[in-house]
């Protein structure tokens, strides 16, 4: 919709004097006149015309009158504009136009030019500023629909998101419970040397010196053989070892690990019992 479009104005009138009357008027205008000597013909235009944003009828008209016809119009065409000529002054017949045909303006009979002419030019500027409101209504509940459905897919998304989390927090829970209950310390070390994993026995068998060393620095956090050890095992990929601690000897076995989805790290298994066990020679 754009004022630039093409403005048609049909003009209903049983009278053919008053139909050349007012073609007459809008000569010089751009308007396009449609006419037509009744209700039943007028209407028919309506519905073969593509668009037409002004109706002008007359009130008195033999077979179907006035407020008839533009009853008729604002059910085909409710946008459409409509005005009553008429010139009988019969206020009950005025209100009966008004209520039933949703009349934009009532104007006698005979009619002053520059009045009509400015009457007309109002309602198109009435006409598409109407036009323009229904235009940017159907834009917002377009928009408004589409933030309700991305609304909608967000909360779906979020749920779905927030029960997988809950499963790999249940997951974790359970791996790390496994992990506490081995006899052997297992600690994991990610590429940059931050201690990433470490399970209990872990814990217990350096917390006499270190504490808890999760999310430490190995090479603050372990002695130096054991940061020898895992050095060399990011270039030899598995080795095994043993060491000293507090007087005891621990059993270390390591690979380094580097998955096809980027995980990558060392892995060691400490075992306090290793040496009883022939793993340190």
């Amino acid at each position: 919709m754009s004022e630039d479009e093409e403005i048609k104005i049909l003009c209903v009138d049983d009278e053919k004097g008053v139909l050349k009357a007012l073609e007459r008027l809008f000569l010089d205008s751009d308007y396009e006149i449609i006419t037509a000597d009744g209700g039943e013909e007028g209407l028919d235009i309506l519905k073969k015309t593509d668009r037409i944003q002004l109706v002008i009828s007359d009130y008195r008209m033999p077979g179907m009158n006035g407020v008839d016809f533009l009853r008729e119009v604002c059910t085909i065409r409710p946008n459409t504009l409509r005005i009553v000529l008429s010139g009988y002054a019969d206020t009950a017949a005025i209100v009966d136009a008004i209520n039933e045909g949703q009349i934009y303006k009532f104007i006698p009979k005979p009619w002053n030019d520059e009045e009509l002419k400015n009457t007309i030019s109002k309602a198109m500027e009435h006409y598409f500023t109407n036009q323009q409101i229904i235009f940017l209504t159907s834009e917002l509940e377009a928009r408004n629909r589409d933030l309700q459905e991305i609304n909608s897919n967000l909360e779906k998304i979020v749920e779905e998101r927030t029960s997988d989390l809950l499963m790999q927090n249940r997951i974790l829970t359970a791996s790390q419970n496994i992990l506490d209950s081995l006899p052997v310390g297992v600690i994991g070390i990610d590429p940059e040397g931050t201690v990433a994993q470490c399970n209990r026995m872990g814990q217990t068998i350096f917390s006499q010196e270190e504490g808890n060393i999760m999310g430490l620095d190995r090479r603050d956090s372990f002695p130096e053989d054991i940061n020898a050890f895992i050095e060399k095992l990011a270039i030899e990929k598995k080795l095994s070892t043993c060491i000293s601690k507090n007087g005891r000897t621990i059993s270390v076995r390591g690979v380094y690990m580097a998955c096809p989805g980027g995980q990558e790290g060392a892995i060691l298994i400490l075992d306090e019992e290793g040496r009883e066990n022939g793993n340190c020679q």
